[in-house]
């Protein structure tokens, strides 16, 4: 027989995963906006697109917009597009993640980048570069959002980095 139990309690019952959002922003001509994460922290020397994690209570979209100003100081104006989402198991020990992903319209000129103390460098690399880097996660999954992006494909739910 199942005990009833007041829903604030209930919900510390219910598996937790973080969430994160990321933007693959392009230029005109199909490069994508790449950053390295500096020395000292998790992932050093490693590049991935700008995003991180969701705030308290916010949602996906705000959080892409909101983690591209501060790692980049570009504001994204416009609409972006989603692309899909990664459900990772466990991430570094610290349980399951959610990444979103969103899409923004390709650039013609690039904004000025104005790099957070995360980040040590930043690139504008064409998908044939992008096996030459060291990546935070599996440069294909990088590759599949940004041919995503630019096609304007369904968008992909991933496992694990693969699809599902």
């Amino acid at each position: 027989m199942t005990t009833w139990m007041p829903r604030e309690e209930w919900v510390k019952t219910l598996p937790q995963a973080i969430a994160a959002s990321c933007v693959v922003l392009q230029d005109d001509e199909g490069r994508v906006l790449l950053l390295r994460y500096g020395p000292g922290g998790p992932c050093a020397g490693t590049w991935w697109l700008p995003g991180g994690m969701l705030d308290p209570g916010e949602d996906p979209l705000a959080a892409a917009r909101r983690e591209v100003y501060e790692e980049t100081g570009i504001t994204l104006d416009g609409p972006l597009s989603f692309l899909g989402t990664d459900y990772r198991s466990d991430v570094e020990n610290t349980g399951p993640v959610i990444d979103f992903f969103f899409g923004a319209r390709a650039l013609t000129e690039h904004p000025d980048v104005r790099l957070s103390s995360e980040h040590d460098r930043f690139a504008w690399m064409h998908l044939d570069e992008l096996q030459a880097a060291m990546f935070t996660a599996d440069p294909d999954i990088l590759a599949a959002l940004c041919r995503m992006a630019t096609s304007g494909d369904s968008a992909v739910y991933l496992s694990e980095g693969k699809s599902a």
